[in-house]
């Protein structure tokens, strides 16, 4: 047998440390021990129950069988004969409780239920013990250490979802635990989360036992636990950092409309003030740029620029550019397409290394761009793929 002031005692703890009432652990006990004895000792058919004595630590088990009368059970089929179709009335069909094939392990019919108990009605249940074996004092401390440690798993594991799942979509910090194919496993004490390859920033190296910060963007119940997976890479990282270290945004003063990002080399951001007398890209700078500052050196060095969203197209266009001068945009209307025309000292700016800068502009302001020199000239185009394709010396259709 085993301590049942033991037990009682890690019942108690555990509803107070992890939440779990007594009385559920109780009936999970009870109910591995009847699955038990039927494994061991039932039949086909039958229902089992196990009231299981906390004081005691006595086990009764008990067969549970439904009343029946001749108006629920399926029809006999006498020897040979096949099956026969018969018509269905749907409603009827609905309405009525589905027919039974009698077994006697499961069901007892009426007049024999009757002789037992008096007023006894179709479809009640009637408890007949059965007999109690010597092993089951073993079996029933052996099934309640196991049940809770399950339910101690199980508890560890609802705890961690609803802590990580009121977590989701803000950043959390951890400590670098290892680094397996191209994965990075960052420690929170209690689980695990990771880091996969296209949720790095590019160029970015982990240092196994570093404090790293992360945005935790998914959590997962998994038949072993609880799936974490976080990014560094994604552009609500950045939002939620310029979040931390902008009043403004965190109430509300300054929205951020929109973020167009290529993780480790460059970030725009457009905002726009919802109260007056704010200037929303001053308030992103911070003094002296302390607070975009703050925001780089979390992203390894990211170049961010700072736009102010605007409803006028032709204005948001151009602000998008920054750092480049715009003379003029001219915009196709219905089509969602730009002509933006710049001097020759700014097309490198607009442009950008690679195409990088007229890029994120496209991505920022949803719009197809088409840069031209002031003679005239196409020098670049965004698709809708955000491709861009430089046709430097290329003359504009007349």
């Amino acid at each position: 047998m085993f301590d049942l002031k033991q037990l009682n005692s890690a019942l108690e703890q555990l509803e107070v440390d992890r939440g779990i009432p007594k009385e559920k652990i109780l009936e999970s006990i009870a109910d591995a021990l009847s699955a038990a004895y039927k494994k061991d000792y039932g039949k086909r058919g039958q229902i089992i129950r196990a009231t299981f004595d906390l004081n005691s630590g006595k086990t009764e088990f008990s067969q549970v069988k439904i009343v029946v009368d001749e108006s629920m059970l399926k029809p006999e089929k006498e020897d040979g004969e096949e099956n026969e179709e018969i018509p269905v009335d749907l409603e009827e069909s609905e309405s009525e409780e589905p027919k039974v094939s009698f077994n006697p392990e499961h069901h007892i019919m009426i007049d024999e239920a009757r002789k037992i108990k008096k007023n006894v009605e179709p479809g009640e249940e009637m408890i007949f013990p059965l007999e109690n074996k010597d092993d089951y004092g073993r079996i029933a401390a052996q099934t309640a250490k196991q049940v809770i440690i399950q339910r101690i798993r199980e508890a560890e594991r609802e705890s961690i979802l609803k802590e990580f799942d009121d977590k989701q979509d803000s950043i959390i910090s951890g400590i670098v635990q290892r680094i397996e194919n191209n994965n990075v496993f960052v420690d929170f004490g209690r689980t695990t989360g990771i880091i996969t390859r296209d949720e790095q920033i590019k160029g970015e190296r982990y240092r196994i036992g570093e404090r790293i910060k992360s945005l935790l963007y998914l959590v997962e119940k998994a038949p072993r636990g609880i799936n974490i997976y976080l990014s560094r890479s994604h552009p609500r990282f950045v939002y939620k950092l310029f979040e931390i270290e902008v009043p403004e945004i965190a109430s509300g003063a300054v929205e951020v409309k929109n973020i167009a990002r290529e993780a480790g080399s460059r970030s725009k951001i457009a905002v726009m003030a919802t109260q007056e007398g704010i200037d929303p890209v001053g308030s992103c700078v911070g003094q002296r740029g302390v607070r975009v500052e703050t925001v780089i050196s979390e992203l390894g060095g990211e170049k961010i620029d700072i736009i102010e969203w605007s409803e006028d197209p032709e204005s948001f266009i151009a602000n998008s550019l920054s750092p480049a001068k715009i003379i003029d945009v001219e915009i196709k209307e219905g089509q969602k397409e730009a002509k933006v025309i710049v001097d020759e000292d700014q097309l490198s700016l607009a442009i950008g290394k690679s195409g990088q800068n007229v890029r994120l502009a496209a991505k920022l302001t949803g719009w197809k761009l088409d840069i031209h020199s002031r003679g005239g000239e196409s020098v670049a185009k965004v698709d809708e793929d955000g491709e861009v394709e430089i046709e430097e010396g290329e003359k504009e259709d007349k």
